[in-house]
């Protein structure tokens, strides 16, 4: 089985300064080293990329194609915006898992549509961190 690509949209660079109050004090180094230590304990890989920039995000999924074997993907603010990036979510006809630190459906309306959602093999809320494990664990025991 090829690696898991873990992708993190917009401002998730940020994390463990981006509103502590929301997101947690973690970073994104932690969150890819829980993902890597996660994988391990399945005898799989992790390969990961963030951008600010949607065509980044969108260049990486298409790279993913035949490379891959699963998404873990936390879009950030893209999740509820972007068509183009869910429409690149098809493209590596793999198994995709939604992740979102905060509940989003306990935040602003326009948090609660995901684009995202409706191709996702499954979709993760208000784990914090944790649901990036969850999410790897999910995909390397299917």
């Amino acid at each position: 089985m090829g690696p898991i690509l873990v992708l993190n949209g917009p401002n998730l660079n940020m994390l463990g300064t981006r509103q502590p109050e929301v997101y947690g004090a973690d970073t994104l180094a932690d969150v890819l080293d829980l993902c890597r230590h996660t994988a391990t304990r399945f005898d799989r890989t992790i390969t990961d990329f963030q951008s600010n920039h949607e065509g980044a995000l969108i260049d990486r999924i298409h790279a993913a194609r035949g490379v891959e074997s699963a998404i873990v993907i936390n879009p950030g603010g893209l999740t509820h915006t972007s068509v183009a990036l869910r429409d690149a979510l098809v493209i590596p006809e793999v198994p995709i898992v939604e992740v979102h630190i905060s509940n989003v459906h306990a935040r602003e309306e326009f948090r609660h549509h995901s684009y995202i959602s409706p191709i996702a093999t499954a979709v993760i809320a208000g784990m914090g961190i944790q649901g990036y494990a969850a999410a790897v664990e999910f995909l390397c025991t299917r």
